[in-house]
């Protein structure tokens, strides 16, 4: 099975693509390269563009007419960064990803399988979300994910485009490889920020947000290890015409977490476990847009698609060491 990947050239596409090759299928990347390195490319099918360039989709689809289906990842991702810069945000992930979808759906190729976000889900009483629960979208990121989301429902109910769109937790960790992982420098997640502490890259690990509703008082998120995400998608792909024939619809929406709330201070404690060691710690209020938090019910995703995950947190913490150890012999830089 062959498979346009937007944004394969970033942390999660990249390890996305690593799964597909793995299950036997091939990858097509299509990155403009804004922010994914080059070298998470490695020797696959590569087209440096836009999504939004319809010539060079009509290219692509000339030149691999078996392409089965499309994982569109391509996305500014980064909530403080999305509250700066909003117009940027909704010109490369809305206003591109239409032109995207209006294309692929000419060139007769409906299926598409969309990275949305949890951040999308309204604070709830016991944190635990299902794909119907109420949503409370805090910044511009999250944002234009649900109007992603609403495009998508719009354009299958109206056209030959299908859609199933996947709400992603908090991935973390790297491939069973090493081949790709976290490449900003300073990355804003968590988990880059406990490996730069850490390993004495900056002084401290900083909690944002301490006196939050949760157990203790910091965000709650879940945090599933990025493999496991990558299958999900493998199995998203496989079983497309499946899933929406059980669900008798031409979109559905399905959640891929652990299924386990985890607070900001239990992944520090997990984190120092695997470590060996105590990380430095300081505490600030929340950043703009960060929300308290939730964690999936993945009932759906064990149902439709048979996946549940199947790595702990400390091995997605291992896993993320293990690749800070290894980023420089990949991308020249610690």
């Amino acid at each position: 099975m062959k498979v346009l990947l937007t944004g394969g050239a970033g942390y999660i596409g990249s390890i996305t693509a690593t799964a597909l090759e793995e299950a036997g299928h091939t990858p097509v990347i299509l990155d403009s390269l804004l922010s994914g390195p080059r070298a998470f490319v490695r020797d696959r099918i590569f087209y440096e563009g836009d999504i939004a360039d319809r010539a060079l989709l009509g290219r692509i689809a000339e030149e691999h007419p078996d392409l089965h289906a499309t994982i569109h990842m391509a996305a500014r991702i980064v909530v403080p960064e999305s509250v700066e810069k909003p117009y940027e945000y909704y010109r490369d992930n809305v206003a591109k990803s239409l032109e995207l979808f209006d294309e692929l759906t000419a060139l007769g190729l409906p299926r598409v399988l969309f990275s949305s976000s949890a951040s999308l889900y309204a604070t709830k009483e016991g944190f635990e979300v299902t794909e119907e629960d109420g949503l409370g979208t805090g910044s511009p990121y999250a944002r234009t994910k649900l109007m992603m989301e609403q495009v998508l429902q719009d354009l299958a109910a109206s056209t030959d485009l299908r859609a199933v769109i996947l709400r992603y937790f908090n991935p973390i960790g790297s491939d069973p490889g090493l081949e790709s992982g976290i490449y900003v420098k300073e990355p804003s997640h968590v988990l880059g920020q406990l490996v730069l502490a850490a390993r004495g890259q900056k002084q401290s690990f900083t909690i944002t947000g301490t006196d939050l509703p949760t157990r203790d008082g910091t965000g709650i998120r879940d945090y599933i290890h990025v493999w496991d995400l990558a299958r999900a998608h493998v199995r998203a792909v496989e079983k497309f015409d499946d899933v929406l024939a059980e669900v008798a619809a031409p979109s559905t929406i399905i959640n891929v977490g652990t299924g386990e709330g985890v607070t900001v201070r239990e992944l520090v404690s997990s984190f120092e476990k695997v470590f060996g060691s105590a990380v430095p710690l300081t505490e600030a209020p929340p950043r703009p847009g960060d929300v308290v938090g939730a964690y999936a019910n993945v009932d759906k995703a064990a149902e439709l698609l048979g996946w549940r995950a199947e790595l702990s947190i400390d091995d997605a913490i291992a896993s993320a060491l293990a690749w800070a150890d290894r980023r420089q012999e990949i991308l020249g830089y610690e």
